[in-house]
């Protein structure tokens, strides 16, 4: 599959759940996911329709079997943060926003004093 045809199916899945078709939106990540598991652009997508569904540990598996690219690093920090809370693994989602702002901003800069 293209990159041009994968982005076509990714905007589809986006109109899709705009207009209140989840499982088609579903569907079609899943799709993708199943032609190539690693893609981040899609596991993000994905794991984002899984939190909302209420399957977190799914949507964690997903995001750290995928390869993020850099341009979705915030969003799968987000995407993670909020799989973690949901399982209630506070500790572990801390830990993990507290890495991607370091990440962002650098070890020379404090966050909190």
């Amino acid at each position: 599959m293209s990159p041009d045809e994968r982005q076509f199916l990714l905007t589809a899945a986006w109109l899709f759940l705009r207009h209140g078709q989840r499982s088609r939106a579903r569907a079609v990540c899943e799709a993708l996911r199943e032609e190539d598991p690693r893609d981040g652009t899609t596991a993000a997508a994905l794991a984002e329709l899984l939190l909302d569904e209420g399957a977190p540990s799914r949507a964690l598996d997903i995001l750290r079997d995928a390869d993020i690219p850099p341009s979705l690093s915030h969003a799968a920090a987000v995407l993670e943060t909020r799989a973690l809370r949901a399982l209630g693994r506070n500790a572990e989602a801390s830990a993990r926003w507290t890495r991607h702002l370091e990440s962002r901003k650098g070890s020379a800069r404090q966050w909190m004093a």
